[in-house]
C-alpha cells in the first residue's frame, strides 16, 4: 500500500491515519481527531490510562442538559474508558516513566483506534502495551477495550483497574447525579441521570483476562464502579485483558440500568463482538467510500472526513441531528446550525438516504421550537432557531465572554438576524425530496416544514413603497463580519427561491393527498390570501443584481463599503476581524466567508437564476480576493474549491480542497480541539464529487464532467438517485 508522510507526526496511508510520536502540545487537538463512535455516541481519543489536562469526552446523541440560566449543551457522559495500570508499584502514564516506542492508529475501514507503546517505568522495567477499542457499529450500546500487555526484560506485579467514571466533566460543570451502582456476575453497573433535563443513564462494564491467573474482585467507592485484578505477568509473555461496555439512556428505553445489565449478560465473546462491528462497517463503506488513485494524502482525507460524518449521524433515532463539531467536542456545546443541512446532508442523501431522512426528521420534531422563536420575535408560522438543541429553541447565547479581564462582553447577533437558515432547511428538504422521490415523508414531514417557514418569511419581508419592492432588513448573511444588513442577496434570493418551492408543494399535495393539504390548511392557515400574498413577494422581492455589470451587490450598501486589499496584511495567523475590530471588518469590504459565491453555489447545479458561468466569472473575480479564506470559516475553503472546479482553476480548486480536507487532521486554524469541523467534512465529500467530478444532477440520471487534480488517476464513487445506484469511475482525460 502506497504511504506517504506529513507534519505533526502523522503518516497516511490509504485507509489508515498513524501518529508515530506523542507530543504534549497536540494532546488536546489529537483527542478530537481519534474520536470513535457509532451514531449513537463519539468518545474522544483520549488515553485510557489518563493524562494530565486531557479533555476526555463520550457524547451520546441527545443528551442534553442545562448549566442553570447560561446556556443548554450535550452532557460529557460517563468515561468508559477508564483502565489504571500499575507495574510493581509504579503507575503507567505518558507523562511518567520514557516512552521508548509510540503509535497510534486509526484504521477507518474498520473503525478500530489502536495503540502501541514500549515504555519503561521510572524504576528501570520496560512493558509493550497495546490498546485496541472500538464502538460497535453492529450494536451502538456495545463498546469494547482490548490491552495486551507484555513484559520485555523481567515479570512484573501488573495491578488493572477497568472503572467507570461517573463524574465527567463538561470544562468545569458535571451535569450528573449519582443514584445508584453495584455488580453483577458480569461486572459492574452505574446508574446516574442529568441535573436539569432528568436524562438517566445506565452503564454496565465486564472484564476477562487470559494469559495469566487472575481474580476480579470490584471495589464501589461512589460514582466509580471499578473492576481490579492482580496477576504476575511473566517476561515476554503477553496477558490480555478485554472489558466491553454496554449503555443505554432513557431516551431509548424505560429503565436504561437493566437494559445495560441485561445486554451485558448477553453479549458473546469480544471477538465476536469486534467481528460484527468489522462487518457492519464494510457494508458503510460498500455504499460511501470514495476512492481516488495517485494522491495518498488526498484518499486518507477524504475518508477520514468521511468517516467522522458516519460516526455522528443516528441510524435509528429521528429526533436527532449533527452538532457542529458533531459528537467529538466541547465546541458549539453540541448545537446544531445550518451546517448540517447545507453542508453536511447531501453526503448521506446520496449515499445513506435512510440516514438523511433521520436528519431531516429532527427538523420536523423541533417545528414547535421554531414556532416559539418566531412568536417570541412577533411574527408568523417557523422561524428555525440559529442554534438548536433537543427541543429546537433558540440556544445561542446572546453574549460572548471576554478572553480579558477588563474587556467587555460582545453581543451575538446571530440569534436574531442570522435567519437564512429556515430557507437553508427547506432547501435541503426540497434537494432530499428531488433526490429520493420520497413521497411519503414529504407529506408527513416535508410540506409542512416548508410551508410553515415560508409563512413566517410573509410576515418577515417589508414593503418598501417608495421603492415599490419587497425587502429583508436588518439581517446577517452567511458572511457574519457584517451584522445587520439590509437585502443580503443570499437571504433575499434564498427567500424568493424558497416561496416558489412552497407555491409547488402546496399545488403538489393538494393533487396527490389531498386530506393532509387540507389538514395543513386549517392547521397553518393557509388562506387564499396568504397564497396571494406569496406569489406577490415571489415576483416583487428584490435581488440587488446589476444585470449590466453581472455582480451580484451582498447586500445594500456593501460596494459603499471602504475597500481592502488582503494581500497588504500577509503574513498573518489570526482572521481579519481580530486584525481589523468587529467595527473594523464591518465598515470593509472584507468576507468571514462566501456569501455571493454561497449563494451562487446553492443555484449552481439546476442552473437557477442569477447562477451562470458568465456571473460566476465576474462576482469570484470580485468576492473570492477578498474572502478571508484561510483564517475566516472553515467553511469557506471547500465552496471555492467547487466554484474554482467550475472555472477550470483546478490548482486553486485543489488548494482549497486541501484546506478543507486537512483542517483537523493537521489543525490547520489552530481549533480542532474543539471538535471535528463538520460542515468542512461535509463539504470535502461536494468538492470532490460536484466539484472534481462535476456531477449534475438533473433527469433521471446524474452526470458526470469530471476535472480531476492533476496526479489523480482515478476517482470512482456511487451516488443514489431516484431510487437507483450509480457508479462513477473517472480517470484523466488523455
Amino acid at each position: 500500500m502506497d504511504t506517504t508522510g506529513c507534519s505533526h507526526h502523522l503518516s497516511y496511508a490509504d485507509w489508515s491515519l498513524s501518529e508515530t510520536q506523542f507530543d504534549p502540545n497536540q494532546l488536546h487537538s489529537r483527542e478530537t481527531v481519534f474520536t470513535i463512535g457509532n451514531g449513537y455516541l463519539g468518545t474522544r481519543g483520549s488515553f485510557e490510562e489518563g493524562y494530565p489536562h486531557a479533555l476526555p469526552a463520550t457524547f451520546i446523541r441527545g443528551v442534553y442538559d442545562e448549566v442553570p440560566i447560561v446556556y443548554t449543551e450535550l452532557a460529557n457522559c460517563p468515561d468508559w474508558l477508564s483502565f489504571t495500570i500499575t507495574a510493581d508499584g509504579e503507575r503507567f502514564r505518558l507523562d511518567r516513566g520514557e516512552i521508548l516506542s509510540y503509535e497510534r492508529q486509526l484504521d477507518l475501514h474498520w473503525g478500530i483506534l489502536n495503540r502501541r507503546v514500549r515504555w519503561r517505568s521510572p524504576n528501570g522495567k520496560t512493558l509493550d502495551l497495546d490498546f485496541q477499542r472500538f464502538a460497535s457499529l453492529a450494536d451502538e450500546h456495545v463498546l469494547g477495550i482490548r490491552c495486551q500487555l507484555t513484559p520485555v526484560d523481567c515479570d512484573s506485579l501488573i495491578e488493572i483497574q477497568a472503572s467507570i467514571n461517573g463524574y465527567p466533566e463538561n470544562q468545569g460543570f458535571d451535569h450528573w447525579e449519582w443514584l445508584d451502582q453495584g455488580k453483577t456476575d458480569r461486572g459492574i453497573w452505574l446508574q446516574v441521570h442529568t441535573r436539569t433535563s432528568r436524562i438517566e443513564l445506565g452503564m454496565a462494564s465486564g472484564m476477562t483476562v487470559s494469559g495469566a491467573e487472575a481474580l476480579l474482585q470490584v471495589t464501589s467507592v461512589p460514582g466509580y464502579p471499578t473492576l481490579t485484578t492482580t496477576f504476575l505477568a511473566a517476561v515476554e509473555k503477553t496477558v490480555t485483558l478485554e472489558k466491553v461496555v454496554t449503555v443505554f439512556t432513557s431516551r431509548e428505553v424505560e429503565a436504561p440500568v437493566q437494559a445495560a445489565q441485561v445486554k451485558l449478560a448477553q453479549l458473546p465473546a469480544y471477538s465476536v463482538l469486534l467481528t460484527a462491528h468489522e462487518q457492519a462497517w464494510d457494508e458503510i463503506w460498500q455504499k460511501s467510500d470514495v476512492v481516488v488513485e495517485g494522491d495518498t494524502k488526498a484518499q486518507l482525507a477524504i475518508r477520514y472526513n468521511l468517516f467522522q460524518l458516519l460516526i455522528s449521524a443516528s441510524r435509528h433515532d429521528k429526533r436527532v441531528s449533527i452538532p457542529a463539531k458533531t459528537l467529538s467536542g466541547f465546541g458549539y456545546r453540541g448545537h446544531i446550525f445550518w451546517d448540517t443541512e447545507i453542508f453536511i446532508l447531501p453526503f448521506f442523501t446520496f449515499t445513506q438516504p435512510e440516514i438523511a431522512r433521520n436528519l431531516l426528521t429532527y427538523r420536523c420534531h423541533t417545528l414547535n421550537g421554531a414556532r416559539r422563536k418566531a412568536a417570541f420575535y412577533g411574527y408568523k408560522g417557523a422561524m428555525f432557531a440559529w442554534e438548536s438543541a433537543d427541543t429546537g429553541d433558540e440556544v445561542t447565547p446572546r453574549w460572548a465572554l471576554p478572553n480579558q479581564p477588563y474587556g467587555e462582553e460582545v453581543r451575538i447577533w446571530c440569534r436574531d438576524r442570522e435567519i437564512h437558515i429556515s430557507s437553508d432547511i427547506a432547501y435541503a428538504v426540497w434537494y432530499y425530496w428531488q433526490a429520493t422521490g420520497d413521497d411519503e415523508w414529504m407529506r408527513d414531514c416535508g410540506a409542512e416544514i416548508i410551508l410553515d417557514t415560508a409563512i413566517f418569511w410573509m410576515s418577515r419581508v417589508e414593503w418598501n413603497t417608495q421603492q415599490e419592492r419587497y425587502e429583508i432588513r436588518e439581517v446577517i448573511g452567511a458572511d457574519e463580519y457584517h451584522e445587520q444588513v439590509n437585502n443580503n442577496a443570499l437571504t433575499n434570493r434564498m427567500v424568493q427561491w424558497h416561496l416558489e418551492k412552497a407555491i409547488y408543494v402546496f399545488d403538489w399535495l393538494s393533487n396527490r393527498f389531498a386530506d393532509r393539504a387540507a389538514e395543513l390548511k386549517q392547521k397553518l392557515h393557509l388562506t387564499s390570501e396568504r397564497c396571494r400574498r406569496c406569489q406577490d413577494i415571489v415576483t416583487n422581492l428584490w435581488i440587488p443584481y446589476d444585470p449590466t455589470t453581472r455582480l451580484i451587490e451582498q447586500f445594500e450598501g456593501f460596494f459603499n463599503l471602504e475597500d481592502i486589499n488582503l494581500d497588504d496584511y500577509e503574513p498573518r495567523t489570526r482572521s481579519m476581524q481580530a486584525l481589523l475590530s468587529i467595527d473594523g471588518a464591518n465598515k470593509r469590504q472584507v468576507l468571514k466567508q462566501p456569501d455571493v459565491l454561497m449563494l451562487l453555489y446553492l443555484m449552481r447545479g439546476v442552473g437557477e437564476f442569477p447562477y451562470s458561468q458568465e456571473v460566476l466569472l465576474k462576482n469570484w473575480g470580485y468576492y473570492a480576493p477578498r474572502t478571508d479564506i484561510t483564517y475566516g470559516s472553515s467553511l469557506g475553503p471547500a465552496i471555492h474549491s467547487i466554484l474554482a472546479s467550475d472555472l477550470g482553476a483546478s490548482a486553486e480548486a485543489y488548494e482549497r480542497f486541501m484546506q478543507a480536507a486537512l483542517v483537523d487532521l493537521e489543525d490547520v486554524r489552530g481549533n480542532a480541539a474543539d471538535g471535528i469541523h463538520g460542515a468542512s467534512a461535509g463539504g470535502v465529500w461536494q468538492a470532490v464529487v460536484l466539484g472534481f467530478g462535476g456531477i449534475h444532477l438533473a433527469g433521471d440520471e446524474p452526470v458526470a464532467n469530471p476535472h480531476l487534480p492533476s496526479g489523480w488517476m482515478r476517482l470512482h464513487f456511487k451516488l443514489h438517485w431516484h431510487g437507483k445506484w450509480h457508479e462513477f469511475d473517472l480517470r484523466p482525460i488523455s
